[in-house]
């Protein structure tokens, strides 16, 4: 099954790519490689998670917002590379997570994007990771991931 055709038995349609917002691309392709910037967890122009985690955000909320930011990665994907069937596999996952002082969990936060790349591409989707605590990210988002994709 095609990756657009899981997504879609999933009821997941690719929005759209708004951005970029700065002096940057939503996605990069250098050679087999696409790079994709940090993506929030927006969806129908809505931002899903906000505020740190756990005291604003929970940890459910901020992994289920993971997920969503791979839906907008995929989008911008195909900035640069329109068939998403060309997608040999994922590289490199780096997940951001506004966290609380305190905060230490957040692989569990991350998560939400790698077991939902595994759901999609099966063994292909296993990738390096980093998952990183800071203290705000833009708009207060409870989550910003950006990916590595490799391309047939």
């Amino acid at each position: 099954m095609s990756l657009e055709s899981k997504l879609s038995s999933l009821g997941i349609t690719l929005p759209s790519v708004p951005g970029p917002f700065g002096a940057y691309l939503p996605a990069k392709r250098s050679g087999n490689l696409v790079f994709v910037a940090g993506q929030l967890p927006m969806k129908d122009g809505k931002l899903l998670a906000s505020g740190q985690v756990p005291s604003r955000c929970s940890i459910e909320t901020a992994k289920s917002a993971a997920r969503q930011c791979v839906v907008n990665g995929l989008a911008a994907v195909k900035t640069v590379e329109p068939d998403l069937r060309r997608i040999a596999g994922v590289v490199r996952v780096g997940a951001f997570v506004s966290s609380d002082p305190t905060f230490t969990e957040q692989p569990k936060v991350a998560n939400g994007a790698s077991e939902f790349l595994l759901e999609l591409f099966g063994d292909a989707g296993r990738h390096a990771r980093a998952a990183v605590g800071v203290n705000t990210l833009p708009l207060d988002a409870s989550v910003e991931v950006e990916f590595l994709f490799e391309l047939r």
